[in-house]
């Protein structure tokens, strides 16, 4: 993943994708500007493109990625954690007749 925050909370979302999960690389935008259009040259966008196909750490956070998809998939299914959180919640939710 290229990262390119604009604002808000995009620059912490950059910060877990290219730092803490280490799937992806930033572009170089440092901070939350208001004016329209962010200026970043087209060589720091070549830079991480390249970063992220071409580059020897490429594969790597590829396998990271992928990682990550396997985790989430295993979430969702009957049983994971995702969905026995939700049914755990509702269950709590109904127990207070908030539903």
């Amino acid at each position: 993943m290229v990262s390119w925050p604009v604002s808000a909370e995009q620059f912490y979302n950059e910060k877990l994708v290219t730092q803490v999960c280490r799937i992806g690389v930033e572009v170089g935008t440092k901070k939350w500007k208001r004016m329209v259009g962010d200026f970043v040259k087209r060589e720091a966008v070549e830079k991480a493109v390249r970063k992220v196909t071409e580059e020897k750490e490429a594969e790597e956070m590829r396998s990271r990625a992928k990682r990550f998809a396997e985790m989430a998939r295993r979430a969702v299914v009957e049983g994971g954690w995702s969905v026995t959180d939700l049914d755990a919640l509702l269950e709590d939710l109904r127990s207070q007749e908030c539903i």
